[in-house]
């Protein structure tokens, strides 16, 4: 059988995999979750039929093998994802033998494998069963980051009950990507001193819904703006003609369901400016705070400039003014959006420049929000990845000086200099205002406004 290699998202595969074994986990009593670290992109280019086969016979062994009725496949890949890298999809704790899981490999999948150019492993220590799979990257910019559009949506409080550990352990590990405060279980709500009102989100477990539950939450959401989840597996997923139920959450749960959720929760509180008030509490202003946390960083960038540019030593005589430009000012040489530049390279991956541009503006609203908040948590990995994507969309529209910036940034990580990212902040927020001025009078001067 012939390799053909396209392009496709891998979000979709694993959701196909799980519908198709849907009578195998209900044969067996299995509860299956995918855990996907955040660097692999969503969007792949391989053999994606030889994919999906080696992945479904892969789990069907597992199912039929296993003492477990709980199972999570892992997608590793390395923290720098770049243009071509190996996803390992593996099972832990499976108890199944080496034997057995081996066999498995050079019997049913030994030719898909070899198409695949995969390589299959079994760990002793753990009873893990795993194959690594080569894929190329379609886009560098393409990664699986999601930035929430508005403050509105941040800092909330999740109350997470699950019939199933698992489900809960990862569900509770995808709200906290964002940040958010998670309690999971009876025992954790208990401890809270049960009070349902104290939280944002409650999410539920589709088979764990009561009349006394349903009763509850009715009364907290006449006083209190919460939002009920309910948590259904997707064979048996259905609308429930129930005003208090504000969402549902369809199994296979992966990130993007949870970013999704959100964005749909808390939509028009957003457009409404709606802030949910705390007992005892008065309502912050988390704007103001933002606005006056970039002005300390951008004055606190103007400052460093200044004592840099005071210790700087005076110019030999015989030694122009050129040659000692120290590297920091040498970023005023750059423009701020290099528009003959950007257009050839724009030109070169077959993106006209307009669109180009109207790409990095959707891409990056907001952005300076979204790298105070990870800067300031230190989340190496986003970081990392933010700076790469943005050094490569903004060389692609000829923004010199953000690329500049976004190559600094990742050179902070090589120093080990992670103490200066505040002052970048207000470095980048600056930058960004300027470019996306810059950009906005290039397509009004060409009418490409819309």
């Amino acid at each position: 059988m012939k390799k053909i290699e396209k392009y496709f998202d891998i979000n979709m595969v694993l959701m196909t995999i799980y519908s198709a074994l849907e009578s195998v986990r209900a044969e067996e009593h299995i509860e299956l979750v995918y855990d996907i670290e955040p660097t692999i992109p969503k969007e792949l280019r391989g053999d994606v039929e030889s994919v999906t086969h080696v992945l479904t016979q892969l789990l069907v062994f597992i199912f039929q093998n296993t003492p477990n009725r709980e199972v999570i496949l892992h997608l590793r890949a390395p923290q720098d994802f770049l243009y071509e890298e190996s996803i390992t999809f593996e099972v832990e704790d499976t108890g199944i033998s080496r034997e057995k899981a081996m066999s498995f490999f050079d019997a049913r999948l030994k030719p898909v494998l070899e198409r695949l150019d995969a390589t299959p492993s079994y760990d002793d220590e753990n009873a893990k069963v795993a194959v690594s799979i080569p894929f190329k990257l379609h886009d560098l910019g393409n990664r699986r980051y999601y930035r929430l559009p508005d403050i509105g949506m941040l800092g909330k409080k999740v109350l997470l009950i699950a019939k199933s550990k698992i489900v809960a352990d990862s569900l509770q590990k995808m709200f906290k990507y964002f940040l958010y405060e998670v309690d999971v279980g009876a025992e954790a709500y208990k401890r809270r001193g049960s009070n349902l009102a104290i939280y944002d989100i409650f999410v539920l477990d589709n088979s764990l819904l009561t009349d006394g539950i349903e009763e509850l939450v009715q009364k907290v959401q006449e006083k209190e703006d919460l939002k009920f989840v309910l948590l259904q597996e997707a064979s048996h997923a259905e609308v429930l003609n129930k005003k208090f139920i504000s969402a549902y959450l369809i199994k296979p749960v992966m990130q993007e369901s949870i970013y999704e959720l959100i964005i749909a929760l808390f939509k028009t509180d957003v457009e409404d400016r709606k802030i949910k008030k705390e007992a005892g509490k008065p309502i912050i202003n988390m704007e103001k705070y933002i606005i006056d946390a970039f002005k300390k960083s951008e004055e606190a960038y103007m400052q460093m400039e200044k004592i840099k540019e005071q210790m700087m030593p005076s110019p030999p005589k015989n030694m122009t003014t050129e040659h000692v430009i120290p590297k920091e000012q040498g970023d005023e040489l750059l423009l701020v959006l290099n528009i003959e530049a950007g257009r050839e390279r724009s030109s070169r991956a077959g993106i006209e420049y307009a669109k180009a541009l109207k790409d990095f503006l959707e891409t990056f609203d907001r952005s300076d929000l979204y790298f105070r908040d990870i800067a300031k948590n230190k989340a190496v990995w986003q970081i990392k990845e933010f700076a790469i994507d943005l050094e490569k969309k903004a060389s692609m529209i000829g923004a010199e000086r953000v690329a500049n910036l976004a190559e600094k940034i990742s050179l902070l990580f090589v120093y080990d200099n992670l103490d200066m990212l505040p002052v970048y902040t207000g470095k980048y927020h600056l930058e960004l205002k300027k470019l996306f001025a810059e950009i906005h009078k290039y397509l009004r001067k060409y009418h490409l406004e819309k």
